[in-house]
């Protein structure tokens, strides 16, 4: 049974709209990231599911039942803003008692799951503290847990990791997705970081201006992805794309030709987008086959720990090369090589991707 049901939903401010026909299922026990820029509508889409914001047009479904004018309370929604928006002048145990007591809930109830939030989110030895004696990470899991004591149907997470620095935020999604296994309830989290993205989602909702991109899981999108936008924003360091001319069977810039690994369904001299990961071009001076490839020159050298990106140009494009540690190359022209069953194609007009059931990005990984 879907937990979570959009169909057809609109959202206008006068003349702006902001999100355009958008339509998806979410399944009970599935964690679903919303992932885009800022602006996209990502968060709007987010409230307009907790009721926050008025649809207007379109249907909204939790369960089986149609919620598009229910108001937030009657949902059976959660929700953890960004801001934590936590009472200061109480305790967290006050904090996460509260909205069970507005809702009638008796005494020994309210203790009890209280209890079970708090042991569950390490906050047993904090109950008695007040907002402003905790550290950024403690106050989120106060958020989360205000949430969790309501035992809703749906969790609702808008960028609630955004204010913590580095360290606290890997620490977060690690916590955020035991939780998520342990409840078995359905979440959409909201986030414009990739990386929170890819490590948390089941299923990863691609937006920009207000429409959705591609639908799909993390490595389902990394690998196919449907458009230069979302081959571009999906990987970091983001995929390169190249302006090439597929001619006699090859793929050519100045200075540059590739081989494909087989046809492609293009007219003779087609401009074209030619996609490929900075990991899967190789640096050939390091003994990799040169048939496939140009001349790098590079501008930049980025020492990333485990590797190092090199920034350059091929025949003037931009083109970022990861590999293995090295020194500073900034300067250096050197001879590259692709990884040609690697390659992603799109139209260069519309961008849309070019699909060949022959010439798969993942095809010749086994």
């Amino acid at each position: 049974m879907s937990a979570v049901r959009l169909e057809s939903v609109y959202k206008r401010f006068g003349e702006l709209e902001v999100v355009k026909n958008a339509n998806l299922s979410l399944d009970t026990g599935e964690l679903c990231v919303f992932l885009g820029p800022s602006g996209c509508g990502k968060s709007t889409t987010l409230r307009m599911v907790a009721g926050l914001e008025p649809v207007t047009s379109g249907r909204i479904f939790i369960g089986e039942r149609d919620v598009t004018d229910f108001e937030p309370r009657d949902r059976d929604i959660a929700m953890v803003f960004q801001n934590y928006a936590l009472y200061p002048h109480k305790t967290v145990a006050q904090n996460l008692s509260f909205g069970l007591q507005m809702r009638g809930f008796g005494a020994t109830e309210v203790e009890r799951r209280v209890s079970e939030a708090a042991s569950l989110l390490g906050l047993s030895e904090l109950l008695q503290r007040k907002p402003k004696q905790l550290s950024g990470g403690q106050m989120q899991r106060v958020a989360l847990g205000r949430a969790l004591v309501r035992d809703p149907q749906v969790f609702l997470l808008d960028e609630p990791l955004s204010n913590l620095d580095a360290k606290l935020r890997v620490q977060m999604r690690e916590e955020i997705l035991k939780l998520h296994r342990r409840l078995g309830k359905a979440m959409i989290f909201v986030t414009h970081d990739q990386v929170e993205a890819m490590t948390l989602a089941d299923r990863l909702v691609v937006m920009r201006d207000g429409e959705v991109q591609q639908i799909g899981t993390p490595l389902e999108i990394f690998d196919f992805p449907k458009n230069t936008f979302v081959a571009t924003f999906i990987g970091s360091p983001e995929m390169n794309l190249l302006d090439m001319v597929y001619e006699s069977g090859m793929l050519t810039c100045a200075g540059l030709s590739i081989k494909p690994t087989g046809p492609i369904p293009v007219a003779e001299r087609s401009r074209l987008k030619v996609g490929i990961r900075p990991e899967h071009v190789q640096i050939a001076d390091a003994g990799v086959r040169t048939d496939d490839g140009g001349v790098f020159e590079v501008e930049v050298v980025e020492q990333l720990g485990t590797s190092t990106l090199l920034v350059g140009k091929v025949d003037g494009q931009r083109m970022q090369v990861q590999g293995p540690r090295c020194g500073d190359r900034s300067g250096d022209k050197i001879p590259i090589a692709f990884q040609t069953e690697k390659l992603h194609l799109f139209d260069s007009v519309s961008g849309t991707r070019i699909p060949i059931s022959e010439y798969s990005p993942i095809a010749k990984t086994a």
